[in-house]
């Protein structure tokens, strides 16, 4: 529904308001994209330095590192 044929009472949709939020920010749509981007990025780097990780401890390789004992009161 556009913004014209909204009636007074009814309220936005979230996408609109995300959308003028994003506006008012200054971020455009190019610069969304470019953000969404580096987080993907960032995901994927993120899962392969886990599974790096995972695949050192499978094979024994790991610094000896264990768990610590904490009190809890």
């Amino acid at each position: 529904m556009s913004r014209e044929k909204r009636g007074p009472g009814e309220a936005k949709k979230p996408c609109c308001m995300v959308s003028e939020i994003l506006e008012e920010a200054g971020i455009d749509r190019e610069r969304a994209r470019q953000i969404r981007h580096q987080v993907l990025e960032g995901i994927i780097l993120m899962c392969q330095w886990q599974l790096q990780r995972m695949e050192e401890d499978r094979k024994g390789k790991a610094s000896g590192r264990r768990g610590r004992k904490v009190e809890v009161e």
